[in-house]
């Protein structure tokens, strides 16, 4: 009989350190989707003669075209994240009851370690907020003004149906897309100050949006931040900071002002200069609803808190569902994570460099979580009162079903900077492949300019048009 032989296992050699730190440096050269794909979604294509049926159908207006008809959809990035594992997890756990959930209890818990303020509201999402909040200074202030880097267009709206009147205080660099400056989402100070000396009286509150959507999701540094806190202690008026994608803001501040901290202390430091925050959870809380307003004051939240009951909901769900809470509550613990960030401002400037190479004009440097075309350079012979902007949107669904949106005169009015076309990128949803698709359609849309002479307006309403009007061809 043979015997049987005795396997011995040997472990394989270890890897010289000089090995993992080439692999590390790889790593940070070569950068891709710090997850795997466990469920897919199946993506819809159309012709482009159906295209331009769909189109005429919408008005022309790509709000209004359902999402099955959209091959890559690039509206916007706020609630149209993919959760990951951990969230969906969290989903089963959720408790429904309507006040005082266990779900709640673990949303309060994330949302104070991430924020460092200890009254919080639930809110189903940043609008909800940006409603109680205008209410809340219209009550305290007769016409009042509400300055900020770039107010986003639904809380100027919020506000101005309030009676309020909007202040933009751009940075001078902000306003040239091409040089680099890498801040270009801060405030002006100099003239902040200049403001609040002749009208802090009627100005209940300075606000600051970080990252810095309405101009190209720029990053506001943290001395931006410290100094304009600073200027509002001088005329004793509180900072609220719009904090709905303050992750990406804190991963430019790391990179550009060479912090050694944590992401996460970042986020801190940066709070620790707020009098109240909000945000809206669809960016980086990484889910599909929700959002909440942080404050210090305990006065103030029980106020609020009375407008939310109106408004959204008992102030342990605020208008969400347990699972939303869970979600929200897991999604503010991953979007620190630093590895995650690197690839998600890699993946912004990837299709920002891809666009550039096909001869397109683009706002530089690239933002957080959008690259911004610069339309009237793109469509230099469709002047402003036609819409550029708009025009190219049209043009890019014709071309290949891409969806994204004007940032512009549509949009913002007169107090329009630029004639943005923005592509938001949804988190952790498409691959390069995607994006390079996206790129390749753009240059077709800039090859056949001459064939688009501009849009106008034939139905609208008085406050956020872009969202539902309906247009014609010129």
């Amino acid at each position: 009989m043979g015997v049987n032989p005795v396997r011995v296992q040997v472990p394989p050699p270890a890897l010289p350190k000089r090995f993992n730190s080439l692999l590390t440096s790889l790593l940070l050269k070569l950068w891709f989707e710090p997850y795997k794909i466990k469920v897919v979604e199946p993506i819809f294509f159309t012709t482009k003669k159906e295209r331009k049926k769909i189109l005429q159908k919408a008005g022309y207006n790509l709000f209004r075209i359902p999402s099955h008809k959209i091959t890559i959809d690039l509206l916007t990035d706020s609630g149209t994240n993919a959760m990951s594992e951990h969230q969906w997890a969290k989903i089963l756990e959720a408790d429904e009851s309507y006040a005082g959930a266990e779900s709640f209890e673990r949303f309060l818990e994330s949302v104070k370690e991430f924020t460092g303020m200890p009254y919080i509201l639930p809110v189903h999402q940043g609008r909800g907020a940006e409603r109680i909040i205008a209410e809340y200074f219209s009550k305290k202030t007769k016409n009042f003004i509400i300055p900020s880097n770039t107010h986003f267009d639904t809380t100027k709206a919020n506000l101005q149906y309030k009676g309020a009147k909007t202040l933009d205080l751009i940075i001078p660099e902000a306003l040239n897309p091409e040089i680099y400056h890498p801040f270009k989402g801060n405030m002006n100070t100099d003239n902040l100050k200049k403001l609040l000396k002749k009208n802090h009286k009627k100005i209940p509150a300075v606000f600051m949006v970080l990252t810095n959507n309405s101009m190209a999701g720029q990053p506001v540094s943290l001395e931006n931040v410290k100094r304009t806190k600073e200027i509002c202690d001088e005329f004793n008026i509180p900072l609220w900071l719009d904090i709905s994608r303050i992750a990406e803001n804190a991963y430019f501040i790391k990179k550009r002002e060479k912090k050694k901290k944590s992401v996460k202390k970042i986020i801190r430091e940066i709070l620790s200069y707020a009098d109240a925050c909000y945000m809206s959870t669809k960016k980086d809380g990484i889910v599909n609803i929700g959002g909440f307003i942080a404050l210090r004051d305990k006065n103030l939240y029980e106020e609020l808190s009375m407008l939310l009951i109106l408004w959204e909901g008992f102030p342990t769900y605020g208008g969400l569902s347990g699972r939303d809470l869970e979600a929200v509550a897991q999604g503010l613990k991953e979007v620190v994570d630093e590895r995650y960030l690197e690839y998600r401002i890699n993946q912004v400037k990837f299709l920002g460099e891809e666009i550039e190479k096909r001869g397109i004009p683009v706002y530089k440097p690239f933002g957080g979580h959008a690259v911004y075309v610069l339309a009237e350079k793109a469509f230099p012979h469709i002047r402003r009162q036609y819409f550029p902007g708009h025009v190219f949107t049209i043009a890019l669904y014709l071309e290949g079903g891409i969806r994204t949106v004007e940032i512009g005169s549509l949009m913002h009015g007169e107090d329009a900077h630029f004639e943005f076309v923005r592509y938001a990128i949804p988190r952790r949803v498409y691959t390069e492949s995607h994006l390079k698709y996206v790129a390749e359609i753009s240059g077709e849309v800039t090859k056949n300019k001459k064939m688009w002479k501009g849009v106008k307006i034939v139905k609208e309403s008085p406050y956020l048009r872009h969202f539902t009007a309906e247009f014609r061809l010129l």
